[in-house]
């Protein structure tokens, strides 16, 4: 591989800036200071700070795409593999709290990409193309749910978002620290959420319990 480009360095500097301190630390002085470059560099490369944010959501929900994908491969069973797909999405969540914010516009990352609420910030994320193709991670995993007899028959985008919420949920509590211990929390509150909602959408209790057992407690 070659050096990184003068876009490729902002956008990692501005994601390293952003973990570490938050979204008031997105500042472009500070950012084209850090790779010996001018204020211009912003503008010359992304149009601005908003364009530079909207560059930061692009690439976060690639790397979340990716991680869920690389730690959650098709098996031949459904279930499993959607259960990992939770679990490889909190994991990218808590590892990176403060993108996770920013790519659901949560908070003031709204105002930086230029949008005048979190509302119309998380539709403009969940629009883009990696936004669509994140999203499709969740659903194909439904689909293959439903295809393969653990789900009942139903609407699989629907079910998807019922997923979504209960894992975005949780996540958003833990990274506030309302859930206080996160193991605690995951075999307390999230294990029991999770295993009445995909009982609800039809699979069988005995084998949900089964595969989140072996989550706690890996088979050598």
């Amino acid at each position: 591989m070659g050096e990184p480009t003068r876009r490729q360095q902002l956008l990692e500097a501005a994601l390293g800036a952003l973990e570490s301190g938050g979204i008031q630390s997105l500042r472009a002085r500070e950012l084209t200071r850090e790779i010996g470059a001018s204020t211009m560099a912003v503008y010359t490369h992304f149009g601005g700070m908003p364009g530079l944010a909207d560059a930061m959501v692009r690439e976060g929900l690639s790397r979340f795409a990716r991680h869920v994908r690389n730690h959650a491969p098709q098996t031949g069973d459904p279930l499993a593999d959607l259960i990992a797909g939770g679990v490889a999405y909190a994991g990218f969540a808590l590892a990176n709290p403060q993108l996770y914010r920013l790519m659901f516009g949560l908070g003031d990352s709204g105002g930086l990409r230029g949008f005048e609420s979190e509302a119309a910030a998380g539709k403009a994320t969940w629009s883009m193309a990696e936004g669509v193709d994140a999203f499709s991670v969740l659903l194909e995993s439904v689909e293959r749910a439903i295809e393969g007899g653990v789900f009942r028959e139903q609407d699989p985008n629907a079910a998807a978002i019922q997923i979504l919420i209960a894992t975005h949920g949780y996540v958003l509590l833990l990274i506030g620290g309302f859930l206080g211990d996160a193991e605690e929390a995951t075999r307390e509150v999230a294990i029991p959420l999770n295993v009445s909602l995909l009982v609800g959408l039809g699979a069988e209790r005995s084998l949900v319990e089964a595969v989140f057992s072996d989550v706690l407690e890996p088979r050598p």
